[in-house]
């Protein structure tokens, strides 16, 4: 059953900015009002096409969960991939996340994609990497030790300038007999962040400790706590949190309203 919420009342109209104004200025409430109301949800053919039906994420991350919840895709079935992200470190990081992502989808629709209640109307995976300035692949620290360590080295190295990669990959079944009998889009974003180099060794412990950088490529959470480490970013900010939603939004939309076929399939037409 969906978890989508329906508003119990319509959104506000512009009209209401010359509704009368408490003293400091806001909007006086209502009587007996419960909060901002949730806006409506987008009303996009893609979205409406694949409303009620089987979803996937191919990702375990709350974060890439919550940030497609801002799109309407709340009603989710989560299954991480169980391959090992042990790709070479020699890679370069846009390839390497490139091909994380999609060895997760494919993975995870092959799994799926027979078992019930029915196929898969799309398969969403991505996979997020820090690069410092040299092309070192930064990934979830794995101690605390080398979670302190990951974060001087942002700090110290090429004037506190890293960039984050996020590749995302969609899949969706095709109406066609022939294999592979899906359709994928595929996407990488690039952001360039600068770590705070006032940041002292002090707080990057004290950071480290609440553990909130533990699970996360690079070791810090730029939508939480992390903020405090980082001084500015060139890019997207949603693609640092691990989802760069509208390029995101713009493959889902490709591979459920204008499939194009796979190339193998192509050559054999």
């Amino acid at each position: 059953m969906s978890d989508i919420k329906t508003p119990l009342e319509p959104p506000p109209a512009y009209e209401d900015d010359h509704k009368p104004t408490a003293a400091n200025g806001s909007a006086a409430p209502a009587p007996g009002a419960r909060g901002p109301r949730a806006p409506l949800p987008l009303n996009l053919p893609a979205l409406n096409m694949i409303k009620g039906k089987r979803i996937i994420l191919a990702s375990a991350s709350p974060r890439r969960r919550q940030l497609l919840a801002q799109i309407g895709l709340t009603n989710l079935e989560i299954h991480p991939s169980p391959l090992p992200e042990d790709l070479s470190h020699a890679l370069p990081p846009f390839q390497y996340v490139l091909q994380t992502a999609q060895q997760k989808a494919t993975s995870v629709y092959a799994a799926t994609i027979d078992s019930p209640p029915e196929e898969p109307a799309l398969v969403i995976a991505a996979d997020t990497v820090i690069s410092t300035h040299l092309g070192e692949i930064l990934e979830k620290p794995r101690s605390e030790r080398e979670h302190v360590e990951m974060l001087k080295k942002l700090r110290d190295e090429s004037g506190g300038w890293h960039k984050v990669y996020t590749a995302v990959v969609c899949m969706a079944p095709l109406d066609t007999p022939i294999d592979p009998g899906y359709a994928m889009e595929t996407h990488v974003e690039e952001t360039a962040v600068k770590f705070d180099q006032s940041v002292t060794d002090e707080l990057i412990l004290s950071y480290v400790r609440t553990r909130e950088g533990a699970d996360k490529a690079g070791g810090y959470g730029i939508q939480g706590l992390g903020t405090i480490l980082i001084e500015k970013i060139d890019g997207t900010f949603d693609n640092v949190v691990g989802l760069p939603l509208r390029a995101t939004l713009q493959m889902i939309e490709k591979v459920v309203i204008e499939p194009s076929v796979p190339q193998e399939v192509d050559n054999v037409l």
